[in-house]
């Protein structure tokens, strides 16, 4: 008889059942040691540091139980925390001068990890002042938190905002600056030489302008809402208080002209009130206002609702639209001029990305206009603005996606195409205009 473990279909499952345990068992057993980090955010005078600290670290080190309490950490043991970390982070101008360093707000995040279960870190903000005329982007880092202790752990260091850099998009990589660590050989931790470039307002400003034509490529519901409103701009409103027949060239330009100038003198606004702070609303209300803006201006392209009067409503939802665009920058925290420099930078990257998109449909839909086809395409394009209007307006209400802007968010990467479509859509269709003409024309006179 035949041993069951001789049968090779037996002992290929038992081989597979083995690797795949092995493989389990040194995935857990090779997780990497979890190591602290320091994020700092570059000011023209002074740097923000973010510090984070797993707790299963932390505990050896600092002395107290801290992972097994993490939801009450804070509260108590603040006052320890602060001291001990203001301990052991030290800063050092070329010169020898010590900076100034004072620890902020403390708190604990938890993440979930399959293998090793929870992972707590105690997050801290720092406030690191350099001595009167030093150079804040040359300095020699002494952090040694934890590490005095454990000597496997490591501290990781990056940039993770620098203005003067062009380094300002919130999902951008932080870039790393170098690791702190014990050396093995002379049983010392070495500290950290942080040596930054240069950087310059130019700089600055035009990593703005880049992030304001980033925001609106991205930002599909800003120009929807534009593009929307702009439908029937060329059209002429007839008695029964309809959209009737193409207005003209400089009827058309004229219309577009207000109804853009509007909208950018609303949203630039509030842009610079909220990036300012003096005005400030929940993000929920806006995104909210931003979709319903989405749907009003739909329905107006399909029957008129408020004819003549459409710069006012650009203006008017501009104000909307351009808390949304401030919040991307009061994110950023920068200081006065800094600030002054990027609310023109990024506002001038709205202006520039909203009227290039403009330019490469607008010439379309005025072709399209003179035609029959008109009609279907400004109908067309409305339901679609006003489904996509409905889909986001249900996602931010209720707090999660929906199968339509799901889809919207596929769709968006072939826009190049669809303003493709819309090009050839309408060429094709003056020209079968004006060929039906000139053989209209041609029968009259023969």
């Amino acid at each position: 008889m035949t041993s069951p473990i001789c049968c090779p279909r037996r002992l290929g499952w038992l081989l597979l059942v083995l690797l795949l345990s092995l493989g389990l068992f040194f995935q857990a057993v090779a997780h990497p040691m979890p190591n602290s980090v320091v994020l700092l955010t570059m000011h023209a005078h002074r740097i923000n540091a973010a510090v984070q600290i797993p707790l299963s670290e932390l505990q050896p080190a600092f002395g107290h139980a801290v992972g097994d309490s993490s939801a009450h950490l804070v509260a108590r043991l603040g006052p320890e925390l602060r001291r001990y970390l203001a301990q052991h982070m030290r800063l050092q101008s070329p010169d020898g001068r010590f900076w100034a360093v004072t620890v902020g707000e403390l708190g604990v995040q938890e993440t979930q990890n399959p293998i090793t279960g929870p992972y707590r870190e105690l997050t801290a903000q720092m406030r690191l002042l350099p001595p009167a005329g030093a150079d804040v982007r040359q300095f020699v880092l002494r952090y040694d938190a934890v590490i005095h202790q454990v000597v496997t752990h490591k501290i990781l260091v990056a940039v993770r905002q620098d203005w003067a850099a062009g380094q300002v998009a919130d999902d951008a990589e932080p870039a790393q600056v170098g690791v702190i660590a014990l050396d093995v050989r002379n049983n010392i931790i070495s500290p950290l030489a942080v040596n930054l470039a240069a950087g310059t307002v130019w700089t600055g400003f035009r990593a703005m302008v880049q992030l304001g034509i980033r925001h609106i490529a991205e930002g599909i519901d800003h120009l929807l809402f534009l593009l929307a409103l702009l439908l029937p701009a060329p059209l002429l409103l007839t008695k029964a208080r309809r959209w009737g027949r193409f207005g003209g060239v400089g009827y058309s330009l004229r219309r577009l002209l207000f109804i853009v100038t509007a909208f950018t003198l609303g949203h630039s606004l509030t842009l610079l009130l909220g990036a300012l702070g003096w005005v400030r609303l929940p993000g929920q209300p806006v995104e909210v206002l931003i979709a319903v803006s989405i749907l009003v201006s739909a329905v107006h392209a399909v029957r008129p609702l408020f004819p003549g009067r459409e710069a006012w409503v650009a203006a008017g939802f501009g104000l909307v639209h351009g808390l949304a665009f401030a919040s991307t920058l009061a994110n950023l925290h920068l200081e006065a001029g800094p600030m002054a420099l990027s609310i023109l930078g990024f506002n001038l990257g709205i202006e520039l990305m909203q009227l290039f998109v403009i330019a490469l449909t607008m010439p379309w839909l005025l072709l399209l206009a003179r035609t029959a086809a008109y009609p279907v395409v400004r109908i067309g394009g409305a339901v679609l603005a006003g489904v996509a209007s409905i889909a986001w307006l249900a996602e931010r209400l209720l707090g999660q996606a929906n199968p339509f802007t799901l889809l919207i968010s596929r769709v968006v990467p072939y826009a190049p195409w669809l303003l493709g479509a819309l090009a050839l859509t309408a060429l094709v269709s003056y020209w079968r205009m004006r060929t039906s003409a000139a053989q209209n024309q041609r029968a009259k006179m023969g």
